[in-house]
């Protein structure tokens, strides 16, 4: 029997397994997760009674195969779920689901709204064509805005930054007011600086004219997958189905090893031959399926040209730091026709664009999951998300001083009162959460094409790949990884996912 080691228990390594087991049974597969938690970013973390998805993950994709995947792991809902009931609101049912109030192992339907958070006002997310949006931006600026699209229309930059790739699309007003800031803070430099490549991905087929045309397309017509308005959400938040899959792969045979980092990679004559373990121990292997991230995973090889190590030491992240708060009540009020538990607004999470803060965005995990909360009637639990660098001044803050200055901040913007109390807090850090598209990610194409004459070597997920992937992305990676090493396709198919002009999650 062959062994595969795979390394990382996030959506891509697990998915990795699952597929590998289910159409070979000539391998023996061993999972390597250097933490103590299953799920890498998309694990949910548990703070008694309340549970906090790292990022928010809306279970969303394009792919027939990912969405059958999911249902199969986690059946969608049969019977409402406690605010549903609570609000005695109308939504999808599966015939024959479970039921959320009885049982665990559940994925809902829930609504999407996520918006914009600037001058004391919401905007919709993309920018949408309606009064709303032109009375809180005030005559002056729709003008103005208005003029600066038109000469983008007509004058076309040469994107050779991400600030081009929105300017077209947006003008430079719009830009100014919704992009330029967010962006700055998410990455920690300014967009003139970042690759347009990560518009291409992240933001492809969204434009003014794309929010113009949809006042006009009907409801039922296909949507870009930022105009998505409903997903499907586990009941206890995306880490639950991870660990159910772990759970299921361990019973089933599968060796998940946790607490254990790849240390060292040999290779052979173009063929990873061993993997050395952060406890000193060896494993002989047949094919390595990598989700490390790829500066981690040049440092561990043996035979990594100079040049390569060179730029894959310096390939930039950005890490991420939650800060979860237990509230009352918000005291943003509800403008909207959505109705929700003690009418608390609807967003799923809220984009901070004030400038004077340095909070980047808002989750409110009741409007994700009722489960997620430890009483849904009474509390509001918030995550207030930084973008930061390892090691600087916020990474490096006391965690109750960097409490502290997340309620100032939220205080000072008006989300809560002044003397609203807070019932619970935690914070955590997450590294290397956004792999960055500046610096030495311009050269990474001579690492990729070193990385590929590895011949069992296979490289899935968002920090395998060095690429802002979506989850579904992930896992699609990781299916396209166990047919290439099965023959069914070749490897050049992995680095495809998310590259096309459609994205995936556009169905």
């Amino acid at each position: 029997m062959q062994t595969a080691v795979i390394i990382g228990a996030g959506p891509a390594g697990l998915t990795t397994a699952y597929e590998l087991h289910q159409k070979s049974k000539d391998w023996q597969i061993i999972v390597l997760e250097a933490s103590d938690t299953i799920g890498g970013i998309s694990r949910t973390v548990v703070c008694g009674d309340c549970r906090i998805d790292i990022g928010g993950h809306r279970f969303f994709s394009k792919s027939k195969e990912i969405n059958d995947l999911w249902s199969e792991l986690m059946p969608i809902q049969g019977k409402p779920a406690k605010d549903d009931l609570l609000l005695g609101r109308s939504c999808h049912l599966e015939p024959g689901g479970p039921d959320p109030e009885t049982e665990e192992r559940v994925m809902l339907y829930r609504h999407r709204v996520s918006r914009i958070y600037y001058l004391r006002h919401f905007f919709d997310y993309p920018i949408s064509i309606k009064p709303a949006t032109f009375i809180a931006m005030g005559l002056v600026r729709t003008i103005k805005a208005g003029c600066s699209y038109l000469h983008s229309a007509f004058f076309k930059r040469q994107e050779k930054s991400l600030e081009d790739f929105y300017i077209n699309r947006f003008g430079k007003v719009l830009y100014s007011m919704f992009f330029e800031d967010y962006t700055e803070k998410l990455w920690g430099v300014h967009p003139s600086k970042i690759s347009p490549e990560w518009g291409a991905q992240r933001v492809k087929g969204l434009s003014l004219w794309k929010a113009l045309l949809n006042v006009f397309i009907p409801r039922n017509a296909p949507k870009e997958t930022s105009l998505i308005d409903e997903f499907i959400y586990p009941k206890r938040g995306p880490g639950q189905l991870w660990e159910m899959l772990a759970d299921r792969l361990r019973h089933e045979g599968v060796e998940i090893r946790m607490n254990t980092s790849a240390v060292g990679i040999h290779d052979e004559q173009g063929k990873i031959t061993n993997i050395v373990l952060s406890d000193g121990s060896t494993i002989p292997c047949d094919a390595v399926f990598s989700s490390m991230p790829i500066k981690d995973l040049v440092a561990a090889s043996n035979s990594a040209p100079n040049d390569v190590k060179r730029i894959a030491a310096a390939l930039p992240y950005r890490d991420f730091i939650t800060v979860g708060l237990l509230v009352d009540k918000l005291a943003i009020k509800n403008a909207t026709k959505i109705k929700t538990v003690n009418n608390i607004v609807p967003d799923t999470w809220i984009y901070i664009q004030e400038r004077e803060v340095r909070i980047g965005r808002i989750q409110i995990f009741n409007n994700w999951s009722p489960y997620m909360v430890d009483d849904v009637t009474k509390h509001v639990w918030i995550g207030l998300e930084y973008f930061c660098t390892e090691g600087d001044d916020f990474w490096t803050m006391d965690d109750g001083a960097f409490i502290d200055m997340a309620i100032k901040e939220l205080r000072k913007i008006g989300i809560i009162d002044e003397n609203a109390p807070i019932h619970k807090s935690v914070r955590i850090k997450v590294k290397k959460a956004y792999p960055a598209y500046f610096g030495s990610y311009a050269e990474f194409g001579k690492v990729r094409e070193w990385l590929d004459t590895l011949s069992n070597l296979y490289c899935i997920g968002r920090n395998g790949q060095h690429r802002y992937n979506n989850m579904d992305h992930s896992m699609l990676c990781a299916i396209e990884a166990v047919r290439a090493l099965l023959g069914e396709t070749d490897k050049a198919t992995i680095w495809k996912v998310n590259t096309e002009k459609d994205y995936h999650e556009g169905r």
